[in-house]
């Protein structure tokens, strides 16, 4: 084929006022001109590519293009001319027209993720459910006494259904999870392959969730206090994993001490027109405050607030700084709903505060990770100077769902997406944002906020199969909801949150064993790490996609339908090589750059060049 056309972005060189860049091609393409195309004084530079040289099947062009002196994006894009056509290579794919900046490749030379992070394996954990570590610990009737709202406390033992909804006692049974029992079963951890936790909040809370905070500066005692905390902590680091925690700086409970609903304590904002914490929430003249959501016990934060400000973020004592530094330590910060705290009632001046959360956390730990929760998309924050990543539902979570299960998720609906548009949907997503803040991309199959994948393909332990393939070997960072590995299922919230079964006679042991050889897989090869992606093959159940670097390249075979036959065109790979299957001693030899392959239904292939 002679209108092959690949920019790696992986191989991007930044040099003191410009960046080299690479294009691939045929050798035998097309054009009668290739140039790149960017804006450094926002005005129109087409700089023409001469002079490739051949590297195996293909043609490697080379050029400088200055750093964008006026953003800390550098935007730019490939022009491609054949006869009286143009072809426009970007970020997002291709069109034969000038693509939308926001599709066009972008460099951030500020801000980039810490380079730890690509290389990571996270683990969600929800902690109340994952292990009781302390039986001692576990709430009882009366712990939590100051539930004045009509909920009823509820223990329950370890593996009892949960709650069906939270209008009942949802998040308030308790079932005895705590750090210690998350110290504990490290080893298990280690064995699967994980190398960073995720922590749902950890903090002083009535509730089982804890996103409803009633003290940012004490570790909740049930849960082991602060020195559980550190005691993690610790054993994490010797083990050279990262831990992330949930900053939940929307909104505090309405019994903390800020807004004092229950008047626990005095002069709480609530009950006092003249408190030092009036104005830290938004009243209306009725004395009713803004809430998120609307739910009464999530009293929303006022960041117009000077003071508010200090408490979460820009004093040394501040939440965010308190936690970053010893003797807790931790590496991240998952930021809950971040994109609508703002000022007074509204998400006013969002992005000022993200960005300024950011510089307060880099200035703590300028290696550390940020992160934020949205189940939209996320492109404004992730332009380098907000978040380091998303919570990647709308660019991984939502379109593997559609193409998996065919479904609509968070809205709940039947949808029908085919290979090419799973493409076309990631590609996009991809596309809007910088490469270095595509590999830090927090991906997920599923949450403590949705249902688990398993149920939404009715526990199928085939396509559970196939989309662990796609968490562990697509761009961006993979995080396996605890349990997720073993089979664990549940419907929406709260039910997804259900106990870690330790009973191994519950587990899905082929599926376990699939997590392991994949985790092992995407940290011996570091193209899954770091490399480009090329789509291959778009053929309605079957997708096949390359992660690709120089030097080496995986194949990813991808078949949500029945059992067929395909056969894949290498004639645009750089050259001809052997591959070995995962799982795998055989290996394979493309036949005059064909490589023909049986695919079972619903299944997956990693194919390895040696």
């Amino acid at each position: 084929m002679t209108d092959f056309r690949f920019h790696p972005q992986s191989q991007v060189v930044q040099q003191q006022d410009s960046y080299l860049i690479t294009l691939y091609t045929a050798i035998n393409h097309p054009y009668s001109q290739i140039f790149v195309r960017v804006e450094p004084d926002h005005e129109e530079w087409l700089i023409e590519l001469k002079k490739p040289k051949q590297e195996g099947n293909w043609l490697k062009w080379q050029t400088k293009i200055p750093v964008s002196p006026h953003s800390p994006l550098t935007l730019y894009c490939f022009k491609f001319l054949c006869q009286d056509q143009q072809v426009f290579l970007h970020a997002a794919g291709e069109s034969s027209r000038l693509p939308q900046k926001h599709f066009h490749f972008k460099i951030n030379h500020n801000a980039k993720p810490p380079a730890w992070v690509k290389q990571q394996i996270f683990y969600q954990i929800f902690p109340e459910r994952f292990a009781n570590g302390d039986p001692s610990l576990t709430p009882t009737d009366d712990s939590y006494s100051y539930h004045r709202d009509g909920r009823a406390v509820v223990q329950k033992k370890w593996g009892e259904p949960v709650a069906k909804s939270h209008s009942g006692t949802g998040a308030t049974e308790f079932y005895g999870g705590d750090l210690i029992g998350i110290e504990q079963k490290l080893d298990y951890l280690d064995e699967l392959g994980v190398t960073a936790i995720y922590l749902n909040p950890i903090f002083c809370s009535p509730s089982n969730h804890k996103y409803d905070c009633s003290n940012y500066f004490k570790v909740e005692p049930h849960f082991g206090g602060d020195d559980a905390l550190i005691s993690l902590s610790a054993n994490m680091k010797q083990r050279g994993m990262k831990l992330m925690l949930d900053a939940v700086v929307n909104h505090t409970s309405n019994q903390h001490h800020w807004m004092d609903y229950y008047q626990q304590g005095t002069g709480g904002a609530y009950h006092n027109s003249d408190s030092l914490f009036k104005d830290w929430y938004h009243f209306d003249d009725s004395g009713n405050y803004w809430s998120w959501k609307g739910v009464e016990t999530l009293p929303k934060l006022n960041f117009a607030n000077l003071e508010v400000q200090k408490a979460i973020y820009s004093s040394e004592q501040s939440v965010l700084k308190h936690w970053l530094k010893p003797p807790f330590s931790i590496d991240a910060w998952r930021f809950d709903v971040i994109h609508m705290l703002g000022e007074h009632n509204s998400a006013q001046n969002n992005a000022h505060y993200v960005a300024e959360f950011r510089k307060s956390i880099k200035e703590t730990n300028p290696n550390a990770y940020m992160i934020g929760e949205h189940f939209a998309e996320a492109t404004q924050w992730l332009q380098g100077d907000q978040e380091d990543a998303a919570m990647n539902y709308y660019g991984f979570n939502q379109p593997i769902v559609a193409f998996l299960a065919k479904m609509d998720v968070p809205r709940y609906s039947p949808i029908k997406l085919d290979a090419k548009g799973l493409a076309e949907w990631l590609a996009e997503s991809r596309g809007s944002i910088p490469f270095a803040n595509q590999l830090a991309q927090y991906n997920l199959l599923d949450s403590h906020d949705t249902p688990r994948f398993s149920h939404l393909v009715n526990d199928g332990i085939d396509l559970n199969k196939v989309a662990a393939t796609l968490l562990l070997t697509y761009v961006g960072v993979p995080s396996i909801y605890y349990g997720d590995e073993v089979g664990v299922t549940g419907a929406n919230d709260p039910d997804c949150r259900r106990c870690f079964p330790w009973d191994q006679s519950l587990w899905q042991l082929p599926l376990l064993a699939h997590y392991q050889q994949l985790i092992a897989l995407r940290k011996h090869r570091k193209e899954f790490q770091e490399g480009d992606i090329l789509s291959l093959l778009e053929s309605d159940d079957v997708w096949v996609f390359i992660r690709w670097l120089p030097k080496h390249h995986s194949i990813v075979v991808i078949n949500r339908g029945d059992a067929t036959n395909i056969t894949l065109n290498l004639s645009n790979m750089q050259q001809s090589t052997r591959y070995r299957l995962m799982g795998s001693i055989e290996e394979l030899q493309p036949n005059q750059q064909q490589l023909s392959l049986s695919l079972e239904a619903q299944s997956s292939l990693i194919l390895s060049s040696i």
